[in-house]
């Protein structure tokens, strides 16, 4: 019988992790950087370079964020959600951008936003612990004149964009246009919850209201889940109603506690958003688009790199590290793409910029959702073209509309690179069999891969082939188990890219592995039910009968089954 040996490999460190696996060339050997070449972290995956404890803290923090509260444990009276994943969260991606549109209100004086807090503004929560705490819809709030949607933003990478010195998105300003290209972005003054007497650079939220990870759980969880916190002790009141409060708060303020450890939810939550690594970029060095991408202005606001302090107050890991999240995280008039909304030092036609990083898997994009519908390069075209009349982004995307439709796609390939899982050829988010018949494809050719051709997104050394280091890497990043079908130590797929063995049908068999002669049902041994299954099929052109390809089932195929009656050796 045929057992299979499954060897286990870990995408860890860099490393492959296994038990007699020959995987040859990695061992360091390549560099990127200075540093050991690595497959990128996927979204929603830790950094790789988290200590055991921090690992585990980022691990309770997820458990936290995806695990809804109760009524008992503090939600609501008012709510939108139950846990942070409803909203934060793209399919497998917990931290990711969602499509959960939060609902903004206010009234409007002369073109000035008015904020309606005595009616339970800016922000409507859609959900109630009964129906007596329910709010009114803003459209039936005759003063509410202004009312707009949020799209979630995602959490990705939040501890690599806290880290950035206020002085560095500072240096990114430029308030008065100095150079006369139209775009003239400024940070956001504010505070953090945590120390509200030191002004801080807002980075986070579409207006770029919060400063802190901390901040932004403890104001998300009052805000979008009714949680009252150490920070933000005093509940919400339904339609501003105070009196309505006092009968639907039915736990003690605040209701976020300490843990056995001392850490309340918005500190595990905090933990886990500060771990999350940034979505890869697959080619990792770019492609044409991103040239064509820079020379119509979009990286005006679509910054590229950003560099995180060297604060010896910080993880190793986030200390002076280069990042790209093609986002200054900075203020800019959008014009009519402007939401109507004041919030803080934000005016209402001002928007965060959005990291563009995990763009590729967005369900809906801009900060209402509107480019929502078709496949990827319907829903960036849109974006594109929608980003306003008469704001900072109209000479950018009046120069996307005169491209070359070759110089559009492009770009749109670039905005696809980026998010994309490395091997990932078929971008369904894994990598797997399919994905292996195209790198093998790949790894057989001779001429020179350039980042503008698919087989670069397996071509993780970045030195122009698909060659022995970048197999060791597929193996790594493979996400079925690695099958040693001869228990060889060389895992099954190894050895069909290196030619040692056949695999003529490409199930990533090998030949020499399938099943023995006889064994049509597949259970290990040739016996009764194969003979069975002849006999029924006698003299007909059954696939599966007709073992010896003649055309149909007669006795040479009853042969092959007395031949090697038993077990399979």
């Amino acid at each position: 019988m045929n057992y299979r040996c499954f060897i286990p490999v870990s995408r860890t460190a860099g490393l492959l992790v296994g038990t007699g696996l020959f995987l040859a060339g990695v061992g360091g050997a390549a560099q990127d950087s200075g540093n050991e070449l690595h497959l990128q972290e996927r979204s929603g995956e830790p950094f790789r370079e988290l200590s055991p404890q921090q690992l585990q803290a980022f691990t309770n923090g997820q458990i936290s964020y995806s695990t809804p509260i109760t009524i008992d444990g503090g939600l609501g009276p008012i709510f939108n959600k139950t846990n942070c994943t409803s909203c934060h969260g793209t399919g497998l991606i917990i931290g990711g951008p969602g499509t959960i549109g939060v609902t903004f209100f206010g009234g409007d004086d002369k073109g000035s936003f008015v904020d309606l807090g005595h009616l339970g503004g800016p922000v409507f929560q859609l959900n109630s612990i009964t129906s007596e705490c329910h709010e009114h819809n803003p459209i039936d709030i005759p003063q509410a004149s202004v009312i707009t949607t949020h799209v979630t933003n995602g959490a990705l990478a939040y501890g690599l964009v806290e880290a950035v010195e206020d002085q560095t998105f500072l240096d990114l300003e430029d308030p008065f246009d100095s150079d006369g290209d139209g775009v003239s972005g400024r940070a956001h003054i504010t505070h953090a919850l945590e120390d509200p007497g030191l002004p801080r650079v807002g980075r986070f939220g579409w207006k770029a209201q919060i400063p802190t990870v901390l901040s932004f759980s403890a104001d998300a969880s009052l805000g979008e889940m009714g949680l009252t916190n150490r920070l933000l002790p005093d509940e919400l009141a339904p339609n501003g109603d105070e009196v309505l409060l006092a009968e639907c708060d039915t736990v003690a303020d605040p209701e976020d506690f300490a843990d056995e450890n001392g850490l309340h939810f918005i500190d595990r939550v905090t933990d886990f958003q500060r771990y999350l690594a940034p979505p890869p970029q697959t080619p990792r060095s770019g492609m044409l688009g991103e040239h064509i991408f820079n020379n119509i202005g979009c990286n005006k606001c679509h910054t590229s790199r950003l560099v995180t302090g060297d604060d010896p107050g910080l993880e190793g890991f986030l200390r002076n590290r280069e990042f790209k999240p093609y986002g200054d995280f900075l203020l800019h008039c959008m014009g009519t793409l402007g939401d109507g909304i004041r919030m803080g030092e934000a005016f209402e036609c001002e928007m965060r910029t959005p990291p563009l990083w995990g763009l590729r898997w967005r369900s809906v994009m801009l900060h209402d959702g509107r480019a929502a519908n078709g496949d990827f390069e319907q829903k960036v075209t849109t974006a594109i073209l929608e980003h306003g009349l008469f704001g900072e982004a109209t000479n950018s995307m009046n120069a996307f509309d005169a491209l070359s439709a070759e110089d559009k796609s492009a770009l749109i390939r670039f905005l696809d690179s980026l998010g994309r899982v490395e091997f990932d050829y078929d971008g369904d988010e894994d990598v797997d069999l399919a994905d292996f018949m195209v790198f093998k494809d790949c790894f057989q050719r001779d001429e020179v891969i350039s980042p503008e051709v698919p087989c670069a997104i397996g071509d993780i050394d970045q030195d122009g082939d698909a060659d022995d280091v970048d197999a060791d890497f597929f193996m790594q990043a493979y996400d079925d188990v690695l099958e040693d079908c001869n228990d060889n130590g060389i895992a099954d797929l190894r050895e069909i890219l290196a030619g040692t063995v056949q695999d003529s049908d490409g199930d990533g068999v090998p030949d020499s592995c399938g099943p023995c002669t006889g064994d049509l049902n597949g259970d290990g041994e040739v016996s009764g039910p194969d003979l069975t299954y002849i006999l029924g099929f006698w003299g007909l052109p059954d696939p599966v009968a007709d073992i010896d390809g003649s055309g149909s089932v007669g006795g040479s195929d009853l042969a092959y089954i007395l031949g090697n009656w038993g077990p399979c050796q």
